[in-house]
């Protein structure tokens, strides 16, 4: 094998490891924003753990966080307002990272 086929293979891996950990940070983060927005609907244990899996569904919809943006902002209501929402998807994004990052 030439070693230009060894960096194509290098630069394959890294993209979909890249790809796997970016699948996973989301989710991370979907789940956790789904706690936060139980919490503020007043869900709590099995409901609250219900709910963040319902947020994490909410992400196949379409491509981006659209969807897990309406689904979480139609059920809070007037509970949190558009930039409350955007502010914690951004902060949950970076932890959900930082928790994959200790895990490995």
């Amino acid at each position: 094998m030439s070693t230009f086929d060894d960096r194509e293979n290098a630069f394959e891996s890294k993209y979909a490891h890249d790809a796997e950990m970016q699948f996973k940070a989301e989710a991370r983060r979907n789940k956790l924003l789904g706690l936060w927005a139980a919490e503020l609907l007043g869900k709590a244990d099995a409901d609250a753990a219900e709910y963040a899996k319902e947020v994490i569904k909410a992400d196949f919809e379409e491509a981006g966080d659209e969807d897990v943006y309406r689904k979480v902002s139609g059920d809070l209501g007037d509970k949190a307002d558009e930039e409350t929402i955007r502010t914690k998807m951004v902060e949950l994004m970076s932890e959900a990272k930082a928790q994959i990052m200790n895990e490995l």
